[in-house]
């Protein structure tokens, strides 16, 4: 069977541009599955999946969408019923990926459709406004691929056909390559960062696969962070270890490296057990090339390369990230451990290392052991998190 891709976009106002992208795809060997989000005009043929269609299933009309008088409304209606279909067709076995095309407006709706689709199905956005600051990263689902679409605001032209021929062949391609993540042993999705600052998952990773499981080690840098959450609320993992969540402490002091509001829930609402340690909770990472949040312009920064930078927080700081962390882990349902190294929580926080803060360190202690809630376990351990006791430490909990 040819693999089929699904082709969305306005065919009102883009015909020709979603005409040129599936005559590549049907080029190359691939089917075409079409749909229609447009409001106000008609596509000169047939297409598979109808802008009423659409409009139905994001629970409206395409005449209540055309006559609310209001754009946005209207293509938030049918970015809802587009995201609906998306999922079934997918969950049906009808379409093997999906891309879509689009300018400010189209690219608002391809964020929700893409982020309707599991990870590991291919879902490629074309837009004007790809890698643009106004995108937030937390709607970005974990595996989105998006390209450019140069030069096609509005008609053909060589240098978009360049753009949507290379984006027909790579979500094609990607489809036809790509390897779905497997259920066939259970996994524990792991956070983390480079073995520079947090060593952990070098001992913890083969130990767990002796023990049978997969282990999956998420980069907590924003999107790390998504794909992490987006599992867990998937019911992906047996157990989370979630030793590197500064995330939240990004996000609570306005960093634009963010996994958003709901990093560590995901795995609380769906009930999943959770071994916790504050990694890295002490610093706040930032974009490197830009200027640090208002409230850490006087710090002490570390420049790790030219993308990313961390700033030193300060004992009232880290009560507060403290109080973040456990407010988050007090929503969830299922067991939860947080394993607490009374000696530090990344190697530049070790004595005689460049951001060792003892004083800010006994802050944060003493703030989880006034406000863990009453439904997380704390043990604190008499080691460093980089320590090998920290590791026989959570492999205790975990055969536990």
């Amino acid at each position: 069977m040819a693999t089929r891709i699904l082709v969305v976009g306005t065919y009102d106002t883009k015909e020709d541009e979603l005409g040129f992208l599936a005559d590549c795809i049907r080029g190359q060997g691939g089917e075409v599955v079409t749909m229609d989000v447009s409001v106000l005009g008609d596509p000169s043929g047939a297409v598979s999946v109808s802008k009423h269609d659409v409009a139905a299933a994001g629970g409206a009309s395409i005449r209540e969408a055309a006559d609310s008088g209001d754009e946005n409304h209207a293509m938030q209606i049918m970015a809802r019923g587009a995201a609906v279909l998306a999922a079934r067709l997918q969950a049906e076995g009808r379409i093997d990926g999906a891309i879509v095309l689009g300018g400010s407006m189209g690219t608002d709706l391809a964020i929700d459709l893409c982020a309707a689709l599991p990870l590991g199905v291919p879902k490629y956005i074309v837009s004007t406004v790809a890698f643009s600051p106004m995108i937030p990263p937390e709607r970005l689902p974990a595996d989105v691929q998006m390209i450019l679409w140069a030069g096609g605001l509005y008609g053909l032209n060589s240098i978009c056909k360049a753009s949507l021929s290379q984006a027909a062949g790579a979500v094609l391609g990607a489809a036809r390559a790509v390897e779905r993540p497997s259920s066939a042993l259970p996994r524990i999705g792991m956070t983390s960062f480079g073995k520079t600052v947090l060593r952990y998952m070098v001992p913890l990773k083969p130990a767990l696969e002796d023990r049978g499981f997969e282990v999956a080690v998420f980069h907590a840098t924003g999107m790390g962070g998504r794909a992490f959450e987006a599992l867990a609320a998937e019911g992906a993992f047996a157990t989370v270890m979630d030793f590197a969540p500064q995330e939240v402490a990004n996000h609570l002091m306005g960093s634009a490296i963010t996994a958003g509001e709901s990093r560590m829930t995901a795995a609380g609402r769906a009930g999943v057990p959770q071994i916790v340690a504050p990694g890295c909770y002490d610093l706040v990472d930032f974009v490197g090339w830009q200027d640090p949040p208002e409230r850490l312009k006087t710090r002490e920064i570390h420049a790790h390369n030219r993308l990313l930078s961390s700033a030193l927080l300060n004992a009232g700081e880290r009560r507060e990230v403290a109080r973040a962390l456990c407010a988050r882990l007090a929503e969830a349902t299922g067991p939860v451990v947080f394993l607490l190294p009374l000696q530090g929580c990344n190697e530049w926080d070790r004595p005689g290392a460049p951001l060792h803060d003892a004083e800010g360190l006994a802050a944060f202690i003493d703030e989880m052991r006034r406000v863990c809630p009453a439904n997380v376990e704390l043990r604190e351990l008499d080691c460093h998190i980089n320590d090998p006791e920290f590791a026989e430490a959570a492999l205790a909990v975990l055969d536990g």
